[in-house]
């Protein structure tokens, strides 16, 4: 496992990927309303990362899981689908559920984070669902201080998602961010406290909180990369990419 531990400096260059990260999903968000097509979205994003001088994570993005490349710069999950959602000819509707996932790359330094936002009409249930997904993340920024260890995150995050009720999948999770956006170590969202890598100041890492409301189960689109719910509930994520320091955590991509 081949984990890079950043020094003042380095942190301090990659604060920039996190706040333009930050200012397009504000952007995004404040955009979002009933009609907007997630292809503008897309288009709104690539706009922001050409104008920017930044490189997309996603674009050419090919793992092993999904049906590369990626082919966008923004992954877009609606309703039932909560990871991974590839941008598609579709507009959305009074109290559609919507969830913004971005990465990118500012002076070879990638920042990462997703939020989740209702457009027009709210329903209680997803409030609900989203306030968690945020609430576990901010709990889990809280203990990721040194002397604790990875499975102090998973498991705050696990214990935070059954206090409201919801089951936990752990096939996707956080992950190591640096020079590239994916990397050691895996960040899961449940464990055992004490246990796994230990938190180091200059480790940075991706943590992001996903729930569904009411499974654990999911499935994969036909186009190889939108990850939704396996009986139709609807899905949350909240992530923020965060440095590891002597004391309180670094939020790269606090949103204002």
């Amino acid at each position: 496992m081949a984990i890079e531990l950043l020094n003042p400096t380095q942190l301090d260059q990659m604060r920039p990927a996190g706040a333009f990260v930050a200012e397009v999903l504000t952007k995004l968000v404040a955009t979002a309303e009933v009609g907007m097509d997630l292809l503008e979205f897309d288009a709104l994003a690539h706009t922001m990362i050409k104008d920017r001088g930044a490189e997309s994570c996603y674009i050419d993005y090919a793992p092993s899981f999904g049906r590369g490349p990626f082919g966008k710069v923004l992954c877009t999950s609606i309703n039932d689908a909560v990871l991974h959602g590839l941008p598609h000819r579709y507009r959305l509707k009074d109290g559609d559920l919507v969830s913004f996932d971005f990465a990118v790359s500012v002076d070879g330094w990638v920042c990462d984070s997703a939020v989740s936002t209702i457009v027009g009409t709210p329903r209680e249930e997803d409030k609900k669902l989203i306030a968690t997904t945020e609430l576990a993340l901010a709990r889990a920024i809280e203990v990721a201080r040194p002397g604790n260890k990875i499975g102090d995150i998973g498991a705050v995050i696990g214990e935070t998602a059954r206090e409201a009720g919801y089951s936990v999948n752990t096939q996707f999770g956080g992950h190591g961010v640096g020079r590239t956006m994916h990397g050691d170590p895996h960040v899961p969202n449940d464990g055992r406290a004490g246990r796994g890598f230990p938190l180091k100041p200059g480790l940075v890492i991706a943590i992001e909180p996903w729930l569904l409301a009411n499974t654990d189960e999911i499935v994969m689109d036909p186009d190889g990369w939108t990850i939704r719910s396996a009986d139709g509930s609807r899905g949350a994520h909240s992530e923020h990419t965060i440095a590891i320091t002597e004391g309180e955590p670094i939020v790269m991509t606090a949103r204002d």
